[in-house]
Order: structure tokens, then sequence, then C-alpha cells
């Protein structure tokens, strides 16, 4: 198991590396770079001739630099040629692409990422006041999806056909049939100071005297941000699950060692959670990985807006909006890297679910 998990650690920079210039290579041809961006503001006049950029020409922007895929032409916006040279100076566009691309990976194997074009602060600043927001997002969700999930899909598995089974199931697809970030509206419309009850905070992680109050009450004050947040995303994502749970025990439940491990004389519940669940849950184990990445990366953004919550998917994205490279490339940097460590727990957490399991057999 030692090499298996040393095989995959070896892979992850390759890997790395591989997603990174695929998507260096794609932005290349992306129409509406930074420059061009303020060469429009210039033009409408929403910003001054000499303005509008962060930073200056060392402020260390061109690790992440990348071609707008039309500088050639931004002479045609009737702007002083020696404006439009400064800016691509200024954002690192006067180097060639695959200079500007070894510069980004050498900085990114010294985790520098370089400086925001727009809000002139490091990246891996904004990425760490961030990251609470998505950790905890991300991590609560996941936990409850599964913890509602696996018990309940085992519940309807043993009492299939049943009432319980019926109305359990109507429930499910009425909560998977509402989408979260509509539910978020209601939820925020009913308990947090709409036309109902005002239970619960409408923005943020914390209060703002957070910092004064003691440990009991912030690890209360921090659960009360979350409850509208986190019920939001729990109540899409453990439908699938549950009846995926559901589907695998239903499916173990009927082959022969069950039959044979009840005609020994073995009970009910030692034969349910001796024998069938290890098998069951290897399927249900296998989403894991892809549950809390999809949570953390793109499930939350728009939970992320409506609750005024700045975490990573809302960063990302107004990243993408504005062209703003070093926040792009550094946060994908970061995405890619958390799903390739998920995939390898979700590898050691088969053996740990049925240790007949042995990746380096298949060698």
């Amino acid at each position: 198991m030692g090499r298996y998990i040393a095989k995959r650690i070896a892979l992850i920079l390759p890997t790395l590396f591989g997603i990174i210039l695929i998507n260096f290579v794609i932005v290349q041809f992306a129409p509406g770079g930074p420059v061009e961006q303020i060469i429009a503001q210039v033009t409408t006049g929403n910003v001054s001739a000499t303005s509008g950029i962060s930073g200056g020409g060392d402020s260390g922007v061109t690790d992440t630099s990348v071609d707008t895929g039309a500088n050639a032409d931004l002479g045609s916006y009737g702007l002083d040629p020696e404006l439009i040279k400064d800016l691509e100076r200024q954002f690192g566009f006067d180097k060639p692409a695959h200079v500007r691309f070894a510069e980004m990976v050498w900085n990114y194997a010294r985790l520098d990422f370089g400086t925001s074009f727009f809000q002139d602060r490091p990246v891996i600043e904004l990425i760490v006041e961030r990251m609470p927001v998505s950790i905890s997002l991300g991590l609560w969700s996941v936990l409850l999806i599964y913890g509602i999930s696996i018990p309940l899909g085992v519940a309807k598995a043993v009492r299939d056909g049943t009432r319980f089974d019926l109305w359990t199931s109507s429930l499910i697809f009425v909560g998977y049939a509402i989408p979260g970030f509509l539910f978020a509206v209601m939820l925020i419309v009913v308990f947090a100071g709409g036309n109902y009850f005002d239970i619960f905070p409408l923005r943020g992680l914390t209060s703002e005297n957070f910092e004064e109050l003691s440990t009991f009450g912030q690890i209360k004050d921090y659960f009360w941000h979350l409850a509208l947040p986190i019920t939001a995303l729990t109540i899409g994502g453990f439908a699938t699950l549950t009846m995926l749970t559901k589907n695998s025990f239903m499916e173990e439940i009927n082959k022969q060692f069950v039959l044979t491990a009840r005609a020994k004389g073995l009970t009910e519940k030692r034969v349910l959670y001796g024998h069938v669940f290890r098998n069951a849950m290897l399927i249900v184990i296998a989403g894991f990985p892809s549950a809390f990445v999809g949570i953390f990366f793109t499930g939350s953004l728009l939970i992320e807006v409506i609750f005024s919550l700045d975490g990573m998917g809302l960063l990302s994205f107004e990243a993408l909006v504005k062209r703003d490279y070093p926040i792009l490339f550094g946060t994908m940097f970061c995405f890619t890297l958390i799903g390739l460590v998920m995939h390898l727990i979700g590898d050691l957490t088969y053996v740990l679910v049925d240790p007949r399991i042995d990746f380096e057999s298949r060698d």
C-alpha cells in the first residue's frame, strides 16, 4: 500500500502541470483580457488613461499572465500606442507565452501565485482569506449529506416497499426537485428577517463581535451563521446518495452469500452490518471525493452569493468575469490539488472499508 500511495503522490505533480498547461493554452484564445477591459474603461470614460490597473511592472503579476488574443488590434481604439505598450508591460503581456508559462510554473513551485491584477493583493493572501468559508460549506455539507443518506438508504433497503419507503422517497424527490439556490431564497424569506421570522443572520460566516465571545459562544455563533447555507446545500444533495445507498444494499442483500449467512443462524443485524455493509458501501465511498469537490468548487457558488459569503467559488467566478488571471490560475491550482488529494483519500477509504482490496496487486 505504501508503494501505491507514493506512486499516486508522485503523479500529482505531472497532473497539475498538465492541467495548468491545457488551461493556459485555452486562455490564450479567450477574448476580453485585462488589457482590453482597461482600454474599454478608458474609452468609455470610466477610468483615466493613467489609472485603472493595480500595481506596477514589478508587482509580480507577470507570473500568471496570459495573452488576450487580441492585443495586436488594440491600437484601433485610438489610444496612444505607448500607453497600450505600458499596459501590456504592467500586465506582463510584453513577454512571449512560453516565457510567461515557464515563470508561472517556477513561481507555483514556490507557492507564489503572484498579485491580483485588479485588487493589488497577493493571490495566496486572498485564497487563505476565502478558504475557511469554502471549507466550512463543503466539509459540513458533505458530512451532513452522508450522515443522513447512508442510514436513510439502509433503512429504505431493509423496509423496501413499505409505507416508510414510499413516504421517504416522496420527500426525497420533492427536495431533489427544488434547486438549492431557490431553497436558499425561501429559507432567507422565512427564517432570516423576510416576511416571517428573524432567527438566523443574513450574511457572513461570523458576527462582528466574534473575537469578544467565549469559546462556546464562538462555536455557537459559527454554526448559527452556517445553519441556513448548509441546509440549502444539503436538501438537494442527499437524494441521489440515499437512493444509491438503498439500491446498493438491495443488490447485496439478494446475493447468495447473504442467504448463506442467514442460513448459518446469524442475526439480521450481523448479516446487514457485518457482511452487506462492507460490500455495499464501496460504490457509495467511490462518490465521496467528487461529492466534496463538487460542493467545494461549484455547488456553493450561488449559496455564497445569496448569503454574502466570500468563499473560493465566488472569488474564482469574479476572477473569471474580470479576467484576473493570477487569481484564476491560483484558485484552479488549489482546486486541482484538493481534487487529486481527495481522490487519493477515497482510494484509501476503500481499503479501510474492505481490507481485501489491494491496489498494489494490480501492478
